[in-house]
């Protein structure tokens, strides 16, 4: 039974008609992609000009062409969402979601329900590369579980639905990684989905007890990570311990998934749902290569406009990239995750979290860790092990970390049973409680 279309059928999202639209997006050849694009983005915004009192209140008069239009942030979000949702559209009738609110407050939003088919078709459509059916095939997730009573009956329900098994990563002790283990043994798992540092953290267990989980599992088929940063050491331990090609997945909930990996190992960015642009600090287009601020636009949601809507990101674009297959080069963190030090340098945050990784996993047996920057002059490193660092190799990451910052920081280790995550069960490697 293909319980999961049942359920989105049920839901009244028309998947059967964004599955076509997607067929015949597919079909537009290279040379004639920069217009569809174009009469994309024109019919989107001329749409939100005419039916959304939020968008017109953006937009300032005599804007008449794309590169004048406004570059929207979350805080232009911050307003009920009643007063953002287009003419025709109420709450009763849209798809509502809120963001993680990770990079500050979380802003609830609308899709209309074609504009959330089409996003669903699209995910479909990226599993399959893969030979994934959301109908038939068993997932092993990775992600948090509320604790309120009816939001849990609510997850469990579209679990079954979805045909979903969740690991709690509340709890990732030797004793829970080792249950967790027994399920793959019983369970024909084809995938398994979620947050990365959970999946790591598993994939490190199976390490130490010279496991390929492959061979206990013998269905899996491919690893599907996302939320969080994937490292290059980290893939490939991963791609070793579990036995299956690991898919790298970047996205966020108001648009969905951004860029996903194809067969051919590259971060292919979704061109037919969204337009992304890499732009610089005073919102020019970047050449292809080069480093910039990520900026989405929705192409199908006309209950809500994210139009040139900054998601909080930087990254680049490959040499390689076309309107029609758009590669994305790197992922370098958020905007606002950089460390500030006494002098008045920023040091990106994620930059900081790599080289902080590489030395405490060549200092000791380190499991995972968390930097938090609390003080302009003092770091807290929590950090999960086997044997607690030494007062030696502590003094030797804090020698290594001041000459790439600068001296006169304070670090202070913590060891942990384990890391605190957020509610959702997402792990934020570093993150900074000093203000600019």
């Amino acid at each position: 039974m293909r319980l999961f279309d049942i359920s989105l059928f049920l839901k009244r999202f028309p998947i059967k008609r964004a599955k076509d639209e997607l067929l015949h997006i597919s079909a537009i050849n290279e040379a004639d992609y920069e217009a569809f694009l174009n009469a994309k983005k024109a019919e989107i915004v001329n749409y939100h000009l005419k039916y959304n009192n939020f968008y017109q209140s953006k937009v300032s008069e005599g804007s008449t062409n794309w590169e004048s239009l406004p570059i929207l942030k979350k805080t232009d979000y911050q307003i009920p969402l009643k007063e953002r949702l287009s003419i025709d559209f109420s709450e009763k009738d849209v798809y509502i979601n809120k963001t993680s609110g990770s990079s500050g407050n979380p802003i609830r939003f609308a899709k209309d329900k074609y504009s959330h088919a089409i996003t669903w078709a699209y995910h479909i459509e990226r599993f399959g590369w893969y030979g994934i059916d959301f109908n038939s095939s068993l997932q092993a997730r990775y992600y948090g579980i509320p604790l309120d009573t009816i939001e849990n009956k609510t997850v469990q329900l579209k679990d079954f639905l979805a045909k979903r098994y969740r690991f709690s990563i509340n709890d990732l002790s030797e004793k829970a990684l080792g249950e967790m283990l027994e399920v793959y043994k019983q369970k024909p798992f084809d995938y398994i989905n979620g947050y990365t540092s959970s999946i790591v953290l598993f994939a490190k267990y199976l390490k130490e007890k010279s496991i390929i989980l492959k061979t206990v599992c013998p269905t899996l088929k491919v690893c599907i990570i996302t939320s969080e940063m994937l490292f290059e050491d980290d893939k490939v331990l991963l791609e070793k311990q579990l036995g299956v090609p690991v898919v790298n997945e970047y996205g966020c909930s108001e648009a969905g998934v951004i860029a996903f990996s194809n067969p051919d190992g590259e971060w292919e960015v979704d061109s037919k749902t969204l337009f992304v642009e890499i732009l610089d600090e005073d919102g020019k287009p970047l050449p292809l290569g080069e480093e910039g601020r990520i900026i989405v636009t929705s192409l199908h949601n006309k209950a809500h406009p994210f139009i040139r809507y900054e998601i909080g990101d930087y990254g680049a674009f490959s040499e390689k990239s076309t309107f029609k297959k758009p590669i994305l080069k790197k992922l370098t963190g958020r905007t606002n995750d950089f460390a500030i030090l006494p002098s008045g340098k920023k040091a990106a945050g994620m930059t900081f979290y790599v080289i902080t990784k590489k030395i405490m996993e060549e200092s000791g047996n380190i499991k995972e860790f968390k930097v938090v920057q609390t003080k302009i002059d003092t770091f807290k490193i929590n950090y999960v092990s086997e044997e607690p660092l030494t007062q030696e190799k502590k003094s030797f990451i804090a020698k290594t970390l001041e000459q790439f910052l600068e001296s006169g920081l304070t670090f202070i280790f913590h060891r942990k049973e384990q890391l605190d995550r957020s509610e959702s069960g997402k792990l934020k490697q570093f993150v900074s409680l000093v203000k600019s």
